[in-house]
């Protein structure tokens, strides 16, 4: 009997990041969305349908899938930390508004790529179609 297989980016956390880098350094892409943020759907489901980026990107990179407005947890992050900040019945992470240029209204989806130094090498508010992803990855990294 056949079976079908969905092969999904592999996401890390921010606190497995730090262990990571120690362990094997590599480039990090950060995901900022919001779970109310029709783009950011449709931008998950195009992103999962493109099996050569994700194996790019689970071959090559961490990958971290950051809920902007439902993730509060305590973050560090390049030595720094950040914290939930609640607005009433809603909220968003420091981080965000850190990583984000837009800080009084950051544009989801927002996409974070450093270097395995955590230098930057991309940002990228809105959404990123998967081969315009794919072909600056490559571009940048040459894998």
């Amino acid at each position: 009997m056949p079976y079908f297989y969905f092969s999904q980016i592999k996401t890390s956390t921010f606190s497995d990041l730090e262990q990571f880098h120690k362990e094997s350094p590599r480039p990090t892409i950060i995901h900022i969305y919001t779970s109310w943020c029709t783009v950011c759907k449709i931008e998950s489901f195009e992103l999962n349908k493109d099996k050569d980026l994700i194996k790019l990107i689970n071959n090559n990179f961490y990958f971290i899938n950051f809920e902007a407005e439902k993730t509060k947890e305590k973050i560090r992050f390049q030595g720094k930390e950040f914290n939930y900040l609640p607005n009433g019945n809603s909220g968003i992470h420091e981080l965000v508004l850190a990583l984000s240029k837009n800080k009084n209204q950051p544009v989801y989806p927002l996409w974070i790529i450093i270097d395995k130094d955590q230098n930057l090498v991309e940002y990228h508010e809105g959404q990123f179609q998967s081969e315009k992803l794919k072909g600056k990855l490559l571009k940048v990294f040459g894998f």
